[in-house]
């Protein structure tokens, strides 16, 4: 939103002054009053909508991760790369503001622009975001869990980078020792899934697993139940049969 901006549709158009100062659900109407529009908080779902700078994960991914992740309110974890920004929305409104996400992201223009983002929505409270090689340079979060800090260590890792494995060492010096910390990397091919849990199970990670998460629709078709006496008749009629 621009100031002296329009936005031209074929509902009408709109004027960016009318936007500016309005509080969130605020419905406008358009200039010539044949459309309307409302004025939404910027969510997750809302950013998966948007024009993206990498592949993005959607809902059905981001619900599973998190959960397996026990990610909550208060929860402080890494995420390497920070790409669209669309998990790492997700995570901000999953910890909240006494949790911290990490985001790492090696890509300068995306870093940058990702950067600028958080902080218009405000979540750059709850996402602290680094123009960083993570391959090479590691996280600089040690386990932290045994030192007199504010923060304590991150108890769960999500990669989502070409090349996980290379990320892993330095994942688990990041990660608490003294309780169950989880890590989680999303890659799209069996092969990099191979080289992934082959260097976990190096490492001495446990519990190693992959998962495939996939959604169905189903159409629900109202169908009308057979009645007692229609299934007494149609018994009656294969008994007379066998006669």
């Amino acid at each position: 939103v621009t100031r002296d901006k329009d936005i031209q549709s074929r509902y009408g158009y709109f004027r960016h002054n009318d936007f500016v100062g309005q509080p969130w659900g605020t419905k406008l109407a358009s200039g010539n009053g044949r459309g309307f529009v409302y004025l939404l908080k910027p969510t997750p779902e809302l950013w998966q909508a948007l024009p993206h700078r990498t592949q993005i994960l959607y809902l059905p991914d981001i619900a599973f991760i998190t959960s397996y992740l026990d990610i909550k309110p208060g929860s402080r974890l890494i995420e390497a790369g920070t790409g669209s920004g669309s998990f790492s929305h997700s995570l901000a409104r999953t910890v909240g503001n006494e949790g911290k996400v990490h985001s790492f992201e090696y890509h300068e223009e995306r870093f940058a622009k990702a950067r600028d983002e958080f902080e218009e929505h405000k979540l750059d409270g709850v996402i602290e975001i680094k123009h960083q090689n993570v391959y090479k340079d590691g996280f600089e979060l040690e386990d932290e869990v045994d030192s007199v800090v504010a923060d304590p260590a991150v108890l769960a890792v999500f990669l989502d980078l070409p090349a996980p494995w290379e990320a892993l060492e330095h994942a688990k010096k990041a990660m608490r020792k003294d309780r169950q910390s989880r890590i989680c990397c999303f890659s799209p091919c069996i092969e990099q899934v191979i080289r992934t849990c082959t260097a976990l199970s190096a490492l001495g990670f446990s519990s190693i697993t992959m998962y495939e998460t996939l959604t169905r629709t189903h159409d629900p078709v109202p169908l009308a139940a057979p009645t007692v006496d229609d299934a007494v008749e149609r018994i009656t009629a294969v008994e007379r049969k066998k006669e």
